[in-house]
């Protein structure tokens, strides 16, 4: 079988597995979502970036002396339905590249690759080519596969949009974070971070 080092050589209308996606050897970015190739979009703004960077300046400190850890992508995560045991990567079909994770059994769920399973938190900061995938496929997704809390940071609005699973293990709408607000993670609510800080960026709009 020849490698793939271009996009063009795989078919984006056929199912591939995490052990496909491990073989590739392609510059572009992609994610697989239940089998079927995602093309990322091109390298992120200035804009989104400093809002990451930003993210991580409360999350590092934060997370530094205890159990749980934080990845900024690129960083692979594997998922699947919650309600199956860890899977060989032929068997996984889904693997996706958070902006921010952070995961807090990382002796269970992580390894050379990345992370098998679901993250506890998952942020993800959009823009106009990726907003349909987060808002949309990615919701759907981490609550499929049991990611505990979901953040989507709306950067036009300057907004943050806290989703967290209920009893039925379905996502609820839990707060709605912007201006002078203090941002607080459901499952740590000892960290409260400035959405003003946090919106702080040298890009103009």
């Amino acid at each position: 079988m020849s490698k793939i080092i271009h996009l063009d050589q795989l078919d984006l209308n056929q199912s591939y597995s995490y052990a496909d996606y491990l073989t590739w050897q392609i510059t572009e970015a992609v994610e697989l979502i239940k089998g079927k190739i995602m093309v990322m979009s091109p390298a992120p703004n200035v804009r989104h970036q400093d809002i990451s960077s930003n993210l991580l300046g409360f999350l590092l400190p934060y997370f530094k002396h205890k159990k749980c850890r934080v990845y900024a992508a690129p960083f692979d995560v594997r998922l699947y339905d919650r309600k199956k045991s860890i899977l060989k990567n032929q068997e996984i079909q889904t693997v996706v590249q958070p902006d921010l994770c952070v995961i807090c059994q990382p002796e269970e769920k992580l390894d050379k690759q990345g992370c098998n399973g679901a993250p506890d938190w998952i942020i993800e900061i959009l823009s106009k080519g990726t907003a349909k995938r987060e808002v949309h496929i990615k919701y759907e997704l981490y609550q499929e596969s049991g990611v505990t809390e979901y953040w989507l940071v709306f950067p036009e609005h300057q907004t943050i949009h806290q989703f967290v699973l209920n009893t039925q293990q379905k996502y609820e709408l839990k707060q709605m974070y912007a201006n002078d607000d203090m941002a607080v993670p459901s499952l740590f609510p000892e960290l409260e971070m400035s959405v003003n800080e946090i919106f702080d960026t040298w890009a103009d709009d």
